[in-house]
């Protein structure tokens, strides 16, 4: 029987976003406050997914040798260095959280039966990479607050509370949404970027949390007006919105998570269909 295992590891470093073919002008430009010297740190937490068969012990891999491999090839190097000097990868590259990801990953798999390296820089930036040459995956998490009411204009109160419950009352409820955007593309051999960073964070500001936070969806929102906004919808409209602008970065949307409480979430994967032609569902609130 086929498995995936988790192994999580952690350590702290810095880094320093800066090309000395770029002057000073034009780094600050480009990288921002991540361009200042001497650099800044991170915490960063590392989960290494190993796939594979159970062996005769119940296990996929032992444990004890994925910890000593990972503590030799990665954390005892990395663990309070400076990164953009620690490896000579970086030396060409510059040491992103998913170029770091993808360099983390070929240091393991001649050892490990890796399926996923996910690399947190903290907990509201993380990449994805799964051994595809230099293509990875980024998610920024962000949060808004807003209210709505679960209702089909064309049916009664009563009709609706049997439909979505107590999200049908009148006067609407709120929730403190937390949202994660995952993208897609190729790490620039240069910059170690697969996105402009600062560019995806203003987009996810522009389309989606300054418009929808502290609204009422289902009359600030135009959208809203025809469309019952329960979490699938909300997250399948805020995915529909940044599809194309997040391909005008040179990135493909990935991923839309919405959690719409510790009890609630949905996830649009985007890269599976297009979004303009899902068909939306109107679906009983999770209470």
């Amino acid at each position: 029987m086929d498995c995936i295992i988790n192994r999580r590891a952690q350590f702290s470093a810095s880094h320093r976003y800066w090309l000395p073919e770029l002057d000073e002008v034009e780094n600050q430009r480009r990288f921002g406050a991540c361009s200042r010297f001497p650099g800044h740190g991170h915490n960063y937490v590392l989960y290494v997914s190993l796939y594979g068969e159970l062996d005769q012990y119940g296990m996929v891999e032992n444990l004890s040798y994925v910890k000593k491999v990972i503590k030799e090839e990665i954390t005892t190097q990395l663990d309070y260095g400076y990164l953009n000097e620690v490896w000579p990868e970086f030396k060409q590259t510059l040491p992103t959280t998913e170029n770091l990801a993808r360099v983390i990953w070929q240091r393991l798999a001649p050892h490990l039966p890796l399926v996923n390296i996910q690399l947190f820089e903290h907990p509201e930036l993380w990449a994805d990479y799964q051994g595809n040459d230099m293509e990875a995956s980024l998610t920024v998490k962000t949060h808004f607050s807003a209210a709505h009411r679960l209702a089909l204009p064309d049916l009664s109160l009563e009709e609706n509370t049997e439909i979505y419950g107590k999200c049908a009352r009148v006067h609407g409820h709120g929730h403190n949404y937390h949202l994660e955007v995952s993208v897609t593309g190729e790490i620039d051999p240069r910059t170690g970027m697969l996105v402009d960073l600062g560019a995806l964070e203003k987009i996810i500001d522009d389309y989606v949390v300054e418009p929808f936070d502290h609204s009422f969806l289902n009359k600030d929102i135009p959208y809203f007006a025809q469309v019952v906004p329960t979490a699938e919808n909300i997250a399948l409209y805020i995915a529909q919105l940044l599809q194309q602008p997040v391909r005008e970065l040179g990135a493909e949307l990935d991923k839309v998570k919405l959690i719409e409480s510790p009890n609630n979430s949905c996830e649009i994967h985007c890269r599976q269909k297009v979004n303009s032609q899902l068909k939306l569902k109107q679906e009983p609130a999770l209470v």
